[in-house]
């Protein structure tokens, strides 16, 4: 059986590192995108010792010319096709809005919204090559947002998930699933950032099962809208 061929943005740390090394154990051929070049560095040395080969693409997803490079280099590493496309790059800042200033709302709406459309959009292509090909777009649990201070990640978040409704209808017919998954309390540098003070977090490594387990799902299984279970 051939090796699955797999893009993960936001891939080098977090939730799209795990989901990286979730498809690497299985010998996934796993290429991520990422800003940093050492943490990129880090995780292909990570991806291949988990047994699955790496690809690094340094990329920002808020610059479209930046995406078409990156998906041409993964394409070249893969030959030319993509079974999984993870959009795990997000930004996740909390401000009130009369401090929610136009440099925020862009790079809100950048990585939130724009990355995702122009990395989805240049990897069609290569998606319709692959086998079973799913894409996953990694948003937020509900509870996450509409709360105070949130109005930019909320729009943001909301959008992606708009936005994987309408493509999961439009790409049917092409034989491509399409799933949000909606990540509750996670574990990760982020919420460690924030500030997150939740009573119960999963690890990053329980939304990497639930992405893994939706691919190998039957063909007309509902994984629309991923939920990601709390923590016992």
């Amino acid at each position: 059986m051939a090796p699955l061929r797999v893009l993960v943005t936001g891939g080098s740390r977090g939730i799209g590192r795990a989901i990286a090394l979730r498809f690497a154990r299985e010998g996934a051929l796993v290429s991520v995108a990422a800003r940093s070049s050492d943490a990129l560095d880090a995780i292909v040395k990570e991806i291949e010792a988990a047994g699955g080969k790496g690809n690094a693409s340094q990329t920002n997803v808020r610059d479209h010319g930046s995406v078409e490079a990156a998906v041409w280099r993964t394409t070249q590493f893969t030959g030319g096709a993509l079974d999984v496309l993870v959009n795990c790059a997000g930004a996740y800042e909390l401000q009130s809005l009369g401090d929610t200033d136009q440099s925020l709302w862009d790079r809100m709406v950048g990585v939130n919204l724009s990355g995702p459309f122009y990395v989805t959009r240049e990897a069609q292509e290569a998606l319709e090559e692959g086998e079973r090909p799913h894409v996953f777009n990694v948003a937020a649990a509900p509870a996450l947002l509409r709360g105070p201070n949130s109005t930019a990640v909320s729009a943001t978040k909301a959008g992606l998930r708009a936005f994987g409704d309408a493509l999961r209808a439009e790409w049917r017919a092409l034989g491509i699933r399409v799933s949000t998954v909606l990540s509750g309390p996670t574990r990760t540098g982020l919420a460690e950032r924030i500030g997150a003070d939740w009573p119960a977090m999963n690890e990053p490594e329980d939304v990497a099962a639930v992405v893994w387990d939706a691919y190998h799902a039957a063909d007309d299984a509902d994984v629309a809208d991923l939920e990601v279970p709390p923590p016992a």
